[in-house]
């Protein structure tokens, strides 16, 4: 019985398990690209710089953003500019490789495609980030994706892209920033001060939560846990034994110097900007 050849349609999963992790300060660095974007752009791509970690992480670690072109679902990128880019940020940081790239917008579109295939000769398997800038469910929407080649035999047909999992790394002071970026209209940005009040304030909220939960225990109206115990007992643990008193003076000395720093640097913005426009005054004349 003689077998007869067959033509099966394949998708490939070379990047099954894998996920990004995403500083803050590059998310901040994709809405700034935006917000200077030109006119007539409607969105920003650039690329992402970071390594590969063992566990098949993608660490993204920087981005910059590449002037590109698009119309009529072609696009076109500045490559001569990309490559510059890379060669400048590898002199500071040579251990940071292209890992992928980004573009504002919610989700993939047709020009992603055409993108993602020259980063795919730039390295293997990139990720694509997409921030939604736009807000277009309300929020700030932010995805990671990884291409698929679905092919035909020898004839590649299409790529299909499927999210992965992202992880975004916040510290606290990057978690107020970004509070307020993902708030879809504030009256003003908080200057630093508001920021240690709203900070105090959730300290306190929190100091509150576990006074209660500890009451709650003591007298029967809730089940103990073992592990909410030990938190407990390591976070006591940690705080230094001090006097009163000599907690006090070392809360407002700290807090003096901190008013201290943000007056002088007051002193130097203002002095800049009174410089900047004498500056552009003398031109003038």
């Amino acid at each position: 019985m003689a077998s007869s050849e067959r033509t099966v349609l394949q998708l490939s999963s070379s990047s099954q398990n894998l996920s990004a992790k995403v500083p803050a300060l590059v998310i901040f660095n994709i809405c700034d690209c935006y917000v200077r974007r030109p006119d007539q752009a409607e969105r920003v791509i650039g690329t992402l710089l970071g390594c590969v970690l063992p566990d098949g992480t993608v660490d993204v670690r920087n981005s910059y953003a590449v002037p590109h072109n698009e119309s009529l679902g072609q696009v076109a990128l500045d490559i001569e500019y990309h490559h510059t880019m890379l060669i400048s940020h590898q002199k500071v940081n040579p251990k940071e490789v292209i890992v992928g790239w980004y573009s504002t917008g919610l989700g993939v579109n047709g020009g992603s495609a055409l993108i993602h295939e020259f980063y795919s000769r730039e390295v293997s398997n990139p990720i694509h980030l997409t921030v939604d800038t736009g807000f277009t469910n309300g929020e700030l929407t932010i995805k990671a994706y990884v291409s698929h080649n679905l092919s035909l035999g020898d004839w590649q047909m299409a790529a299909q892209f499927q999210e992965i999992p992202l992880d975004l790394r916040m510290e606290e002071a990057d978690g107020v920033g970004f509070d307020t970026l993902k708030a879809t209209a504030v009256d003003k940005i908080p200057n630093e001060l508001e920021v240690m009040e709203a900070s105090m304030e959730r300290l306190l909220a929190l100091i509150d939560d576990i006074y209660k939960y500890v009451d709650d225990v003591v007298e029967g109206h809730a089940l103990p846990d073992n592990n909410v115990g030990r938190l407990i007992s390591d976070a006591v643990g940690s705080l230094p034994k001090l006097p009163a008193s000599v907690f006090d003076k070392l809360l407002n000395d700290s807090l003096q110097d901190y008013l201290l720093l943000f007056y002088l640097s007051s002193i130097t913005r203002s002095q800049l900007i009174l410089a900047e426009k004498l500056n552009t005054a003398a031109q003038i004349l």
